[in-house]
């Protein structure tokens, strides 16, 4: 038996291949899928079945795509509605690989198709569980995404904790732990950073399992604090119920250079939306007018999704060379399937056009200390999550979160210079591009954010701190 975790740390998600025997399964697969058929075809096995753990809400699966080329069925639990022919499972309906079988182990509470496939090996022993999002290492799924009107989200933190306690706390501790996301997803509070785990480990570390946790705390626990989701998480929902373009198509079309001159007509429309995909450096350094910046390497499809409200907005971007095609995929893989081209040449073939380009100012996390503490700095702005600024966070410095920048602007005066920070240099550039997008231009930088303005000599200012985090 093979069994691989694939885990795209973008998304912090993990998709799954297991082969036995000649034959093959895929657990909730990225959206471009060519990667498990020339898996497959390596090994030699024929892809059986796609199990689907439940409709993800953060990320658009390849189920479908990866079913019409291979010939797979396609798996779902319980309650599962979609477009395209699957096999709806029974609860504990098992499902034979090669020499391996599957149960699948219906566990209703993250969203009610939400189902777990335990994994025996080839003399029987259970070795394996894929939890998809009803168990994570550390944490659970959230209960408040699944759109159905007659169920609460405190109806679905019980089905949750029923579900756990009937289904998979009473299965052996040494069965690994193999869950659909890490830290950094937006469909748990606070998920470890580590991708699998024991279930006994969990019993041990996990407060979701805790034997003595009775239904009303952790429906109290489950609930209190949970962030919003996501504007893009139902439409993905949706889109995984039903057939999408295929993701070849996608990249066929958004895949294509645009010249300097054709680029800028479109850089004019308000149709479009200009994508800056390369590094904070180059971006502060030289970018087009109106761009926003949201870089590859970072959190990028997450921040796409919470930022680009209209998840059918016409995209061109400029990209690093030779990364125009992963730019197209990663936009796809949260459902944005209208990039439509790029910037034949990038930034430099502009500027020899004669082309008009913004810079935004950067400053140490040291000049901005000094700032703070001769007051020639008087409108500083953190730009993290409420979470990390309740943490610890510069005194007098207001918090303007990134997530909610689209109504942040509104009180941003055009004519003031503001500076802002974030955790590490990364989030408050997507700050500033999105700021002068709306007109307010006079946003400078905190390079390294707030790492490094904890290394800085601080003077006469301080850094409160609350309470620990895990994040």
């Amino acid at each position: 038996m093979i069994l691989e975790q694939h885990y795209t740390k973008c998304l912090a998600q993990g998709a799954y291949y297991i082969a036995s025997a000649g034959e093959a399964v895929i657990i909730d697969p990225l959206r471009e899928v060519q990667q498990y058929i020339d898996r497959a075809a390596q090994d030699n096995v024929t892809i059986k079945y796609v199990f689907l753990t439940h409709f993800h809400a953060d990320f658009v699966s390849g189920h479908v795509d990866l079913a019409d080329k291979t010939g797979a069925t396609i798996v779902l639990g319980p309650n599962a509605e979609t477009s395209y022919a699957f096999a709806k499972a029974e609860h504990r309906e098992v499902f034979k690989v090669g020499d391996v079988t599957f149960t699948l182990l219906h566990t209703p509470g993250h969203t009610m198709e939400s189902s777990c496939y335990l994994l025996k090996d080839e003399d029987g022993k259970e070795k394996a569980l894929f939890t998809g999002d009803t168990l994570f290492i550390g944490d659970v799924g959230r209960p408040d995404l699944a759109a159905k009107s007659d169920l609460s989200t405190e109806d679905l933190a019980g089905y949750l904790y029923d579900s756990l306690r009937s289904e998979i706390m009473p299965l052996h501790d040494d069965i690994i732990v193999y869950p659909a996301h890490g830290a950094g997803s937006a469909c748990g509070k606070s998920m470890s950073k580590e991708t699998f785990d024991t279930l006994g480990n969990q019993k041990k570390t996990n407060y979701a399992l805790a034997t003595d946790l009775s239904k009303e705390d952790f429906i109290k626990e489950l609930t209190t604090g949970i962030a919003p989701p996501p504007a893009y998480f139902p439409k993905n929902v949706w889109m995984n119920k039903g057939v999408n373009s295929s993701i070849d198509e996608i990249i066929a079309r958004g895949n294509t250079p645009i010249n300097a001159a054709s680029f800028k007509a479109l850089v004019v429309d308000s149709d479009y939306l200009v994508l800056d995909v390369r590094s904070p450096q180059e971006y502060t350094a030289g970018s087009i007018p109106g761009s926003w910046f949201i870089g590859l390497d970072g959190q990028f499809a997450p921040w796409i999704g919470s930022l680009i409200e209209d998840i059918d907005q016409k995209i061109i971007f400029i990209a690093p060379e030779g990364r125009e095609e992963e730019t197209v995929t990663r936009l796809a893989r949260v459902g944005y399937d209208n990039a439509l081209g790029f910037l034949d040449g990038g930034i430099d073939a502009w500027i020899e056009a004669g082309y008009e380009t913004q810079k935004v100012k950067n400053i140490t996390a040291q000049q901005f200390i000094d700032g703070l503490s001769d007051h020639s700095i008087s409108n500083p702005i953190d730009s993290r999550k409420p979470g990390e600024y309740n943490t610890a966070h510069v005194d007098g410095v207001p918090l303007y979160t990134l997530d909610n920048i689209h109504n942040e602007v509104n009180s941003l005066d055009t004519n003031t210079t503001y500076h802002v920070y974030c955790g590490g240099g990364y989030r408050s550039v997507i700050f500033a591009s999105i700021a002068a997008a709306n007109g307010i231009k006079n946003v400078v930088n905190v390079e390294g954010g707030f790492g490094a303005i904890k290394k800085t000599n601080l003077g006469t200012q301080k850094i409160t701190e609350t309470q620990s985090c895990s994040l």
